[in-house]
C-alpha cells in the first residue's frame, strides 16, 4: 500500500464510506494523516469542530458519539480525558479509532512508530531504544513502550526525576520480561542506543513554562550530541517539536522524524481498510 500510495495508484477501498473526524484537542499530523488516508482510499471525511458544535453548549461526549453513528461508518476521536475513547466506544454503533486521550494513550502513533523502526532499522527485535523527554505525560511514549513489550528489546528512559515514566507502567514493562532502566542523563546510554525517541517538554498544571524550556535545552539533541551516537542509530520524534531537537540536526541522515510522519499516512490507510473489512 505504501508503494501504491506514493504512485497514487491506490484502489478506492473506502469508496462510499464516510469517516467522522472529531478532535477535542489541537492536532496537525494525526488529523491530517487520517484525512489524507481516507481520501487516498476514496472515502469522505466528515469533520466536527467541537467549538462550533453543540458540545460547546454542553452536549455530552456520549451523545455526540451516538449522533455521529447515524452519519458515519467510523469515528476518529481525540479527547483530553484519559480513558474517554475507551468509555464511549462501548456506546458506539460504529468503530472508533483513538487519536489520543490526554496523557493516556496514542495507539496509532505507536503502530506507526513500530513501522518506522522496521523501515529504518530493518527489525524491532534486538534494538536498544532510548526515550527522552517528559515521559510522565507523553501518551506517545506510554503507548509505544507498551507495544514494545511484544518484542525482544532493551529500553532506557531518560528524563528529569519529576518527569519519569509512571511507576505502574515501568513495572508492567519489567514484568513482561523486558530489560528497562531509568536515567537522568543521556550520556549514560547514548553510545549504546540504536533508536532515540524524543518527546516534548510542555508547560502543564504542575510544570512552569520556564521549567519546560530549561528541560528542553538540558536534554536537547544537537549535532554535538549525535557525534557521540552510533552512525547507524536513528532519531525519532512524534512531532511537533519545540527546542528538544535542534534544527541543525534535520540534515543528519539519522534524523527520521519527517519520514516518520509520512509513514503515518500509510499506516492509517492500512488501519482504516483493515477495520472496515476491506483488507486482511
Amino acid at each position: 500500500m505504501q508503494v501504491n500510495s506514493r504512485r497514487r495508484a491506490v484502489p478506492p477501498l473506502l469508496q462510499g464510506y464516510t469517516i467522522a473526524s472529531v478532535f477535542y484537542e489541537p492536532s496537525t499530523r494525526t488529523y491530517l494523516s487520517f484525512e489524507s488516508a481516507t481520501q487516498k482510499l476514496g472515502g469522505q471525511v466528515l469533520s466536527l469542530d467541537p467549538e462550533r458544535s453543540m458540545a460547546s453548549k454542553g452536549e455530552s461526549l456520549q451523545d455526540t458519539i451516538r449522533m455521529l453513528g447515524s452519519y458515519a461508518d467510523m469515528i476518529i476521536l481525540r479527547h483530553p480525558d484519559v480513558g474517554s475513547v475507551s468509555q464511549v466506544s462501548r456506546l458506539a454503533t460504529q468503530p472508533i479509532i483513538s487519536a489520543g486521550d490526554g496523557n493516556g494513550e496514542h495507539p496509532t502513533q505507536a503502530i506507526l512508530d513500530i513501522y518506522t523502526i522496521i523501515e529504518e532499522r530493518g527489525t524491532v527485535n534486538g534494538q536498544t531504544i532510548t526515550f527522552i523527554g517528559d515521559l510522565k505525560n507523553s501518551r506517545e511514549v506510554h503507548s509505544l513502550a507498551k507495544l514494545l513489550t511484544l518484542y525482544d528489546v532493551k529500553l532506557h528512559f531518560v528524563s528529569p526525576p519529576e518527569l519519569t515514566l509512571p511507576e505502574e507502567l515501568l513495572r508492567q514493562i519489567r514484568e513482561s520480561g523486558i530489560e528497562a532502566h531509568t536515567h537522568t542523563s543521556l550520556d549514560d546510554v547514548i553510545a549504546l542506543t540504536d533508536v532515540f525517541y524524543v518527546t516534548r517538554f510542555l508547560e502543564r498544571k504542575n510544570v512552569s513554562k520556564e521549567s519546560a524550556e530549561a528541560n528542553s535545552l538540558k536534554y536537547q539533541i544537537t549535532l554535538d550530541v549525535l557525534h557521540k551516537a552510533k552512525e547507524t542509530s536513528i532519531l525519532m520524534h512524534p512531532l511537533p517539536r519545540n527546542q528538544e531537537i535542534s534544527e541543525e540536526v534535520d540534515g543528519d541522515p539519522r534524523a527520521v522524524y519527517f519520514r516518520q510522519a509520512q509513514y503515518g499516512v500509510y499506516v492509517r490507510m492500512a488501519l482504516l481498510a483493515l477495520i472496515l473489512g476491506k483488507i486482511k
